[in-house]
């Protein structure tokens, strides 16, 4: 007989998602009941501890109970960069990526891609994110990679959108071999419940025509796309000096706009390129940490919006907490708007616009939620409301209280992930362990290689 949870002694929001402004329904003194991978109820506590007696309690110890959070754009394969030093300058943002990242993808092989990936999804437990959508490169290990990335999703216990990075900086056998993963792996995982595929790409300035032909022509009708789109303003001088156009035209002169595509960036876009995107249903990702670490410009999340684009929060391999992501959101928001009094009619609506998008990719149309019939992924924060707690106020509550706190308790299709602020599924320090015995000969490996890539291939 499936077992019966209740999540007891703490304030719940629901999360529910509407056409309106963010706004919360609020339960203090509430639970969240579940059964095998499903909300059963939820409502106030002593209510339901009448209602299902017999039920194993978890105490959230007057914390806040939310949705688990959705992150939309991460990169495993970075985790094992930290401390990293590429031993040679790198001032602008070409360079970080010709001198690091390119690195240190063509460095890893199927190990380091697996610690990479087990580590950062031991960290997505910890941070209450429970679905999360990777964007992997490893030219020199392309083959089964994603296999190897799900391998490791399946066992923490969480939810996950996978894609390899196709590009043509490798050469154009890598581009194609990028594209085969990708499809072998839609097709593999185009009905399980809790991983699938779509297509990633890099940035329009490293696909050539050729590349993007093929990936228009052989992509499945319901697999998105997940690219890049002008992090910097390189990724649009470099495609308008080579192909004679910006990437968002060429995106869509491919055919490759629509509601399944991911934009992670869009910070030197044209007011007709965010109507194009709008206009096809597109979302943008908004990465604020890793656009402020990587000195490339902030994303006018209003303007966006007011332009009709749906934008979503990720966190690009910077971490792997959304509501760390959210307050840099919003506080970067202020910074570029120099407006101390704005940022609560639009940064709020990023984790419902997340949910939306996860609901596309897994046929769950209550992902996101804590309702009766949703998935039963929940975060426990590990913060008792100072003040009163409404729908009005829960985001205020959320950017200057909840982001600064641990999560308690993780639960992800009913599997509690981490209790009382420990793993359940995994041992964390057996993992760090593992990296630091596997980095010194990806190091090595990083340090082997030369730099100076064209951006083609060519």
């Amino acid at each position: 007989m499936t077992e019966t949870v209740l999540l007891g002694n703490g304030t719940v929001l629901t999360g529910a998602i509407t056409d309106a402004p963010y706004h919360p329904v609020v339960v203090a003194g509430g639970a969240v009941v579940w059964q095998g991978d499903r909300i059963v109820e939820v409502g106030l506590e002593g209510e339901l501890r009448k209602e299902f007696p017999d039920a194993r309690y978890l105490d959230a110890r007057g914390g806040i109970v939310l949705p688990g959070f959705i992150n939309l754009h991460h990169h495993f394969y970075s985790y094992l960069a930290r401390g990293l030093d590429p031993a040679v300058e790198t001032n602008n943002f070409t360079e970080v990526l010709d001198r690091l990242w390119w690195r240190l993808d063509r460095a890893l092989d199927a190990e380091s891609t697996r610690i990479s990936a087990e580590l950062t999804l031991a960290d997505c437990v910890r941070a209450g994110c429970t679905t999360v959508f990777d964007h992997h490169a490893s030219p020199n290990a392309i083959a089964g990679s994603l296999d190897t990335i799900a391998h490791a999703v399946e066992a923490q216990g969480l939810s996950a959108v996978l894609c390899y990075e196709v590009t043509d900086r490798n050469g154009h056998a890598g581009a194609l071999a990028g594209i085969e993963e990708n499809l072998r792996f839609i097709e593999q995982h185009s009905s399980d419940p809790r991983i699938r595929g779509m297509l990633g790409l890099h940035a329009s300035f490293t696909l050539s025509d050729e590349t993007l032909a093929v990936v228009a022509q052989r992509r499945p009708t319901d697999a998105g796309c997940h690219i890049h789109v002008a992090e910097d303003p390189v990724d649009v001088h470099t495609s308008v000096a080579q192909f004679g156009v910006a990437p968002v035209e060429r995106l869509r002169a491919h055919g490759l706009l629509d509601s399944r595509c991911l934009l992670a960036h869009c910070i030197h876009l044209e007011r007709e390129d965010y109507e194009a995107i709008a206009e096809h249903g597109c979302t943008v990702v908004h990465n604020p940490e890793s656009n402020a670490n990587n000195g490339v410009g902030c994303l006018d999340v209003l303007d966006v919006a007011e332009r009709g684009c749906v934008v979503g929060l990720g966190t690009d391999g910077m971490s792997s907490s959304i509501p760390r992501s959210l307050r840099s959101a919003f506080l970067s928001h202020r910074h570029l708007r120099s407006d101390p009094s704005s940022g609560f009619t639009v940064i709020p609506d990023l984790l419902s616009n997340n949910a939306r998008v996860a609901r596309r990719f897994f046929d769950e149309p209550e992902l996101g939620e804590l309702t009766a019939g949703a998935p039963a992924d929940i975060a426990v924060l590990d913060v008792a409301p100072p003040t009163t707690l409404d729908a009005d106020n829960a985001f205020a509550h959320m950017v200057y209280g909840m982001s600064e706190f641990p999560v308690r308790h993780t639960v992800a299709r009913g599997r509690v992930l981490l209790q009382d602020f420990e793993h359940r599924a995994i041992d964390p320090g057996k993992l760090a362990g593992r990296g630091r015995d596997l980095t010194p000969e990806l190091w090595n490996r990083f340090h082997a290689l030369s730099w100076g890539t064209s951006f083609l291939g060519r």
